[in-house]
């Protein structure tokens, strides 16, 4: 818990640039300090040149468990190595940032929603994030950025004394779920943003699935995706959000789905099986809503779909 290791704990929930020769770490950035949420980072980030008053950005944009999305400017770095903070903003409901330093991105964190030794704080989005390990993808074709996001699931935490122990479980917290917030009808979204502008274009829902499903942009304008516990893989029309298609498959999909030709004939691939922190946000939201979510059969199964 943060407050048994005061300070920003830098290099924690950030991004680092490090040298591939000699393993220097070149330069950074820190998303958030005193990490107290288990909102550590663990997404790719996404080397993109954005337009920003006028002006081409270097950028480096990651979609944070934090539940923000941060625009960072790659090419310029500080004496402390840390990067350009550009522009950060929520895109999921996010309660514990109350602002950001407009010069270093640093949050201002609400300590009513920042759990401690003893205390116990609720706070949105929960212990899985805004967003987790599925990768987002990016179209040169649309400047759009395509996010597999969890929204209104949110956690609490209470931090325990510990001591370290060799082998042992060492993490002095008890985790639990927290109610969403008022008005939420849904969990699940795919998300699309315009690099260029920082606004979001459009957003399909899950009414009754969290989204674990890592993204991919194709050329010819579909998004395909899966994620879903209704085991299914979608397509979505890559400008609009438009669902094209989607077809069930024996478990869900966590993985990336992938496309290539053989023989002049396009093929969509990929693999179809849940478990882990999926099925753990699936716990939650059973024990939030008893009966409301079904069942996801595990075990890995290919699946391959011709492009007629």
């Amino acid at each position: 818990m943060g407050d048994q290791r005061p300070g920003d704990n830098l290099y924690t929930s950030s991004t680092m640039a490090i040298d591939v020769a000699t393993g220097a770490i070149k330069a950074h950035y820190q998303y958030h300090q005193n990490d107290s949420w288990d909102w550590d980072e663990v997404s790719p980030p996404i080397l993109v040149d954005f337009q920003r008053n006028g002006r081409t950005v270097k950028g480096l944009i990651d979609v944070a468990r934090d539940g923000y999305l941060w625009f960072v400017d790659r090419s310029v770095v500080g004496r402390d190595g840390r990067m350009k903070f550009v522009e950060g903003k929520p895109f999921v409901n996010q309660n514990v940032f109350k602002s950001l330093d407009p010069e270093t991105g640093k949050p201002v964190i609400d300590p009513d929603h920042k759990p401690g030794t003893g205390k116990r704080a609720e706070f949105c989005p929960g212990i899985h994030g805004g967003k987790n390990w599925p990768p987002i993808a990016f179209s040169p074709k649309t400047r759009m950025m395509y996010i597999p996001a969890n929204n209104n699931i949110c956690g609490s935490s209470t931090g325990t004394p510990i001591e370290y122990v060799a082998g042992r479980a060492f993490t002095g917290v008890q985790m639990g779920g927290a109610p969403s917030p008022a008005g939420a009808d849904h969990y699940g979204e795919v998300q699309a943003w315009n690099v260029d502008t920082g606004q979001r274009v459009w957003t399909h829902n899950y009414p009754k699935s969290p989204n674990w499903g890592a993204m991919l942009a194709t050329a010819g304008g579909v998004i395909f995706s899966g994620g879903t516990n209704d085991r299914k893989i979608h397509a979505f029309d890559a400008a609009s959000g438009r669902l094209l298609w989607e077809s069930p498959t024996s478990s869900g999909i966590l993985a990336p789905p992938t496309t290539f030709s053989v023989d002049g004939k396009q093929y969509l691939a990929v693999v179809s099986g849940w478990g882990g922190d999926s099925r753990g946000m699936q716990n939650t939201l059973n024990g939030m809503n008893p009966g409301e979510f079904p069942e996801v059969p595990e075990g890995g199964s290919v699946w391959v779909f011709a492009i007629e």
